[in-house]
């Protein structure tokens, strides 16, 4: 069996959004599942709309979602020596032309054929004219006239084209500048590309594309058109329904396994099966099971799936990821240890990174702020005993593990005759400021006695003050 190629061709006209992602993800999955390569193309030949700065942005976020290229990139700008080499090859055959027709002619001729009902189109004024290259000739493609053109697509099934209904489209135009059609054709015929996985809004790019295949006598590669990614309201995904950037969701916390995870499962299936790491996905995934029905994208089954993989994730592997988010909050997280147990507490009840980093916050400030509700209710004049007796047992207490701190609560409750809800909150808002938190053994264990003392004190003084 040949070995698989795939392609991803971005043009660098903006970020790198979620729908083009989607494209990338599919055929990089298909080709390290059958352990082919995966090339990097860089559709760059609008010279206004593109910037080195969206180059940046793709490399930006093909990189954090972890999609490595085993070719590339490759630049179409600098190319075009092979495209002129292309193009010579078609006119020699006779499978390409030079044209003179002005715009103005070529509108003429589309109001006329609109008249009579059939398709705008080029007439083929000039198909047979002979005509050679000046400085105002674009070369026009020789379409063939009858017959059909078949799309074998593996996603749709096969879809069908009159070839009456299209025309001699431009391969160059008259500054030299070569045609979308034709360089794409040129790149993955030079590139070995034999599989094109890409939005079903290229369906209608793809008969000319199989044509000049025909004609340059190369043989066809596998189509595979994916549906769109509609909004919650079944439109195309647009700015109006969130991010579309997709390092927007790693700056807003997402673990890129997730956003993988999604976005393959919008359009794909595998079973009932929800949640992939990215190891099972290379293991299963396959062109057969893409749907031909569009995916709306829902941020809430995202984030909730977001939630699943912080909550699989090893502590260790999340360390390096949540620092940045820690770091916006002004908290210097140079112990990793000690940010890895603290990730371990937290992991069960966070959606996001940034919701982690921000839940952490207690864990590493010197100053804790009380929530004016919780103090309101926790820390009163019935906190004042049990809190006092628990700081001066917890001052005495060598070890702050769990069976040690289970201890001293204990003597606590039976010393205050009180159940252990009524210590813990007071403890639980002493400590964090909040009235919600991980479970307060954990806390005590992960602060540690030098930061536990000092708040219970403080919690304590608080309360007597009030009076």
């Amino acid at each position: 069996m040949k070995q698989i190629i795939t392609r991803f061709p971005p043009s660098p006209t903006g970020y790198l959004h979620v729908g083009g992602a989607r494209t990338a993800i599919f055929n990089w999955l298909y080709a390290r599942r059958s352990k082919g390569k995966f090339v990097l193309r860089i559709e760059d030949t609008d010279a206004e709309r593109s910037t080195q700065a969206s180059v940046d942005a793709i490399f930006d976020a093909l990189d954090w979602l972890g999609l490595d290229w085993d070719e590339g990139p490759y630049f179409q700008t600098q190319r075009f020596d092979i495209y002129r080499e292309y193009i010579h090859k078609l006119i020699e055959s006779g499978h390409a032309y030079y044209c003179t027709c002005t715009p103005e002619q070529i509108d003429a001729m589309r109001q006329r054929a609109m008249a009579t009902g059939a398709k705008p189109r080029y007439d083929g004024t000039c198909r047979k004219k002979g005509l050679e290259k000046s400085a105002k000739t674009v070369v026009r493609f020789k379409a063939p006239l009858a017959g059909t053109t078949v799309v074998a697509d593996v996603i749709k099934g096969d879809i069908v084209f009159q070839n009456d209904e299209l025309d001699d489209f431009v391969i160059c135009r008259s500054d030299g500048t070569p045609t979308y059609n034709f360089v794409v054709v040129v790149d993955d015929i030079t590139m070995n590309v034999n599989t094109i996985i890409r939005g079903d809004d290229h369906v209608m790019n793809t008969p000319k594309q199989i044509q000049l295949y025909k004609a340059l006598q190369s043989p066809l590669p596998t189509f595979g058109h994916v549906p769109m990614v509609l909004g919650s309201d079944r439109a195309r995904l647009s700015k109006r329904h969130g991010a579309m950037s997709v390092t927007a969701y790693r700056d807003m916390g997402y673990l890129p396994e997730a956003l993988i995870n999604y976005l393959v499962r919008l359009g794909w299936s595998h079973g009932d099966q929800e949640f992939f790491t990215r190891d099972e996905l290379v293991e299963v995934f396959d062109l057969e099971s893409i749907g031909r029905s569009a995916g709306v994208f829902d941020t809430d089954k995202l984030l909730a799936l977001n939630a699943e993989h912080i909550m699989a994730a090893s502590p260790e592997d999340l360390v390096p990821l949540l620092k940045p988010f820690l770091e916006q909050l002004d908290i210097n997280p140079d112990n990793d240890e000690y940010t890895r147990q603290v990730i371990e507490t937290l992991q069960p009840r966070s959606k996001t990174l940034k919701d982690m980093a921000e839940a952490a916050g207690f864990y590493y400030l010197d100053n804790i702020v009380y929530d004016e509700k919780a103090a309101k209710k926790f820390l009163k004049a019935a906190a004042l005993e049990p809190l006092s007796i628990l700081t001066a047992k917890l001052e005495a207490l060598e070890i702050y593990d769990q069976s040690g701190l289970e201890g001293v609560f204990q003597a606590v409750m039976d010393e205050t005759e009180l159940k252990l809800g009524k210590i813990a909150q007071p403890v639980r808002v002493a400590l964090t400021g909040k009235t919600f938190s991980p479970g307060i053994f954990e806390i005590i264990a992960i602060l540690g006695k030098d930061r536990v003392l000092p708040r219970l004190k403080k919690a304590v003084q608080y309360i007597e003050a009030k009076g």
